[in-house]
């Protein structure tokens, strides 16, 4: 399908849905928020938050941002990232209606200056309309926020149905989302770059389809054996994306310091923990656990097509992923930060289902990552738990 029956097509289901969640949201407030259950934009209760946060310059792949006084001067004042992952939204509304809530209170009492999604959001078969209200609810919040996709958002790397999800998410204001550069694999390869203090790069931020499973192409083009199943991985051209985009930034700023944001983890994730004779995970003596416990396998591909080589090199100072739902640690590995973010959804598996641990010790919730003015930076887990 070409690009221009792409956006017909894609225009015309996206006003029929957003005629739909019109006609909801009045059903809504009729009923006293009610019905219909389905709609976690309402019923998650988001209020207008705002932001001092402004759009400096943007272009194909790659937004610039800074907070701003009202004189419009970029002010040196820390800049909290919260992120999250793993909202898996689905036909269980009243699971829905939990996770949002949550998620939106955790905005409300943070007042972050952007927020970030490390995949598999939404997965149920009305994508596009759960797609469409959650960025109605963070337009409402008044946010700027981004997303990447997940394994189980959709089964393709470049098909209709992905280029539908995202282009539900980049017609909103708020949404910094971008589809990227046409030569790189899949949709949602893009930066974000925070200025501080006299108009300097503090942080650029990276984000990637991580993909789903490998494909047989890939196989075939990287020399994967064919009993290597599972996970995907980030592709040559992605690398070769990080590496230029670093070197560009790093001579218009003479700074090039970084995060990245995919769903799927780097295999050097498993270097934090390991297996005991009693199916235990346990600190390894690689790594410096700053917070956090391993309840499951690093889901990471088999294959390692060297993007922590291409971060030793360019100097990114943290990654974080999701996907493996009840991993919730950050650790430094050779002199970077690895982390999950925590995962907002109770959808599929979580710490209830692996274990007979209470609500109480689950691990649903968001990260907060507050970078200073000099660059440094905090991460730390905000559960879920604090609201029970």
């Amino acid at each position: 399908m070409s690009k221009i029956l792409y956006n017909v097509w894609g225009f015309v289901r996206q006003s029929a849905v957003r005629i739909h969640l019109a006609a909801a949201k009045a059903v809504y407030k009729i009923s006293g928020g009610k019905l219909p259950k389905s709609l976690f934009c309402s019923r998650a209760n988001p209020e207008k938050i705002g932001t001092d946060v402004k759009i400096i310059s943007q272009n194909d792949y790659s937004t610039t941002i800074a907070k701003v006084d009202e004189n419009g001067n970029i002010k040196s004042d820390d800049f909290v990232i919260l992120s999250s992952t793993d909202f898996h939204l689905d036909v269980d509304h009243e699971i829905n209606t939990k996770a949002m809530t949550y998620f939106v209170r955790h905005i409300k009492e943070t007042k972050p200056d952007l927020v970030v999604l490390t995949g598999d959001v939404i997965l149920s078969k009305y994508q596009q309309i759960d797609a469409i209200q959650f960025a109605q609810m963070m337009e409402e919040i008044g946010i700027y926020w981004t997303a990447v996709f997940g394994n189980h958002e959709t089964r393709e790397d470049r098909g209709f149905y992905k280029y539908l999800l995202m282009k539900s998410f980049v017609d909103y204001d708020h949404c910094l989302c971008k589809f990227g550069p046409e030569e790189l694999f899949g949709y949602g390869n893009y930066t974000v770059n925070i200025l501080g203090e006299g108009g300097k790069l503090n942080k650029a931020l990276f984000f990637f389809d991580s993909g789903r499973d490998i494909l047989d192409r890939d196989r075939e083009k990287y020399g994967i054996p064919a009993d290597w199943d599972g996970y995907d991985f980030l592709k040559n051209e992605q690398i070769d994306f990080y590496k230029k985009e670093s070197d560009r930034l790093e001579k218009e700023y003479g700074n090039n310091s970084s995060f990245m944001y995919f769903h799927i983890p780097l295999i050097e994730y498993s270097h934090a923990f390991k297996e005991d004779e009693n199916g235990r995970y346990i600190p390894s003596d690689e790594c410096e656990i700053l917070y956090g416990e391993q309840y499951e396998s690093v889901g990471s591909s088999k294959f390692n097509s060297g993007m922590f080589d291409a971060i030793l090199e360019k100097g990114t100072k943290a990654v974080f992923c999701g996907h493996d739902h009840v991993n919730d640690w950050c650790a430094i590995y050779k002199g970077v930060h690895l982390c999950y973010n925590l995962p907002a959804g109770y959808a599929v598996y979580n710490l209830g289902d692996k274990t007979d641990k209470p609500e109480s010790e689950w691990l649903e919730g968001v990260t907060l990552t507050t970078v200073h003015n000099d660059g440094s930076f905090d991460i730390k887990p905000r559960y879920n738990r604090i609201f029970l």
